[in-house]
């Protein structure tokens, strides 16, 4: 007899965000390879919103966020690494859909 799977759906404000898989080692623009051993204080990474709260305000799953790695709270869900974080915490979005965009994209 299999086990019954549950659906995990986020409460109030939460956003559930997949990592990006990132080798660590980054490039400068002006080609410079900096190694994953140098890290940068108060350094903001991207991930990709897959679920959020019934609070949640602007934020859509399958958009991509800007958050503070020390801001968050890791979870494992079948094998695969989340982050469970409040709306407010985050700090930009890139999405298809612009309202009060930077005029950068990525």
């Amino acid at each position: 007899m299999s086990e019954p799977k549950f659906e995990v759906q986020m409460l109030h404000d939460r956003v559930m965000i997949k990592t990006e898989k990132d080798s660590g080692e980054r490039r400068s623009t002006g080609g410079i390879v900096i190694p994953a051993t140098v890290e940068q204080a108060n350094r903001l990474v991207w991930g990709e919103v897959c679920g959020v709260g019934h609070h949640v305000r602007v934020v859509k799953p399958g958009d991509r966020v800007l958050y503070h790695p020390g801001d968050q709270y890791e979870v494992e869900i079948q094998g695969e690494n989340y982050l469970v974080m409040r709306e407010r915490d985050l700090h930009a979005i890139a999405s298809e859909r612009p309202e009060h965009g930077t005029g950068l994209y990525l």
